[in-house]
């Protein structure tokens, strides 16, 4: 018995994706953010097709401020960014709750406070860390370093990269391969329905 569930992909035809691209293949601009209590880490990407460009990355560090406005800079920090690069899509890391309740709190506040700072009418995707891991380096166990590598060889990046803009950068680049292969299966479809009803 086969260990894969479907066969579906043998009938994928290169010649249909290879057509005029939908909407979703389309120029877009992608904010994805790895909030923190301390640092919150953001990349901004210019997506169009496959080809994805670094037009910004860094981190918002605001370990040096007392704890009740960690959440105010972070919000302030996010909201200036959106006003200078207007991303039209943003891609956030899940949560991952472990055994430290007063950890997750604190994330859980910096991730609600980076979310307010977000545009009405601008989605919001989520991404589980594994699935992050698995879209750039191949599997959902990969180290940091590893996926740290693979956001520098994709992008291109040749200067300096801290780690929570590395994270930043990998759930960009876990989206727009998500809404590219999204798009491209969505094609797909249209264009066997449309053959089946010749």
């Amino acid at each position: 018995m086969s260990r894969y569930r479907t066969r579906s992909w043998r009938a994928f035809d290169p010649a249909v994706a290879a057509a005029a691209p939908p909407a979703a293949l389309a120029n877009v601009r992608i904010l994805g953010l790895d909030p923190g209590s301390r640092r919150t880490g953001f990349g901004v990407l210019e997506c169009h097709g496959a080809q994805l460009t670094l037009l910004a990355q860094g981190c918002l560090n605001v370990s040096a401020a007392a704890p009740a406005a960690r959440l105010r800079l972070i919000f302030e920090g996010l909201a200036a960014l959106f006003g200078e690069h207007r991303p039209a899509e943003v891609a956030v890391e899940r949560v991952f709750v472990s055994r430290n309740v007063d950890s997750a709190l604190k994330l859980g506040q910096a991730r609600g406070a980076a979310l307010c700072a977000v545009p009405g009418g601008v989605p919001v995707f989520e991404y589980a860390p594994r699935a992050i891991k698995l879209a750039l380096v191949g599997s959902g166990a990969a180290e940091k370093f590893q996926v740290a590598h693979m956001v520098r060889v994709l992008l291109g990046v040749r200067g300096p990269l801290t780690g929570d803009a590395a994270d930043a950068l990998a759930v960009a680049v876990c989206h727009a391969h998500a809404r590219r292969l999204g798009a491209l299966a969505a094609q797909q479809g249209a264009a066997r329905v449309r053959q089946a009803q010749r």
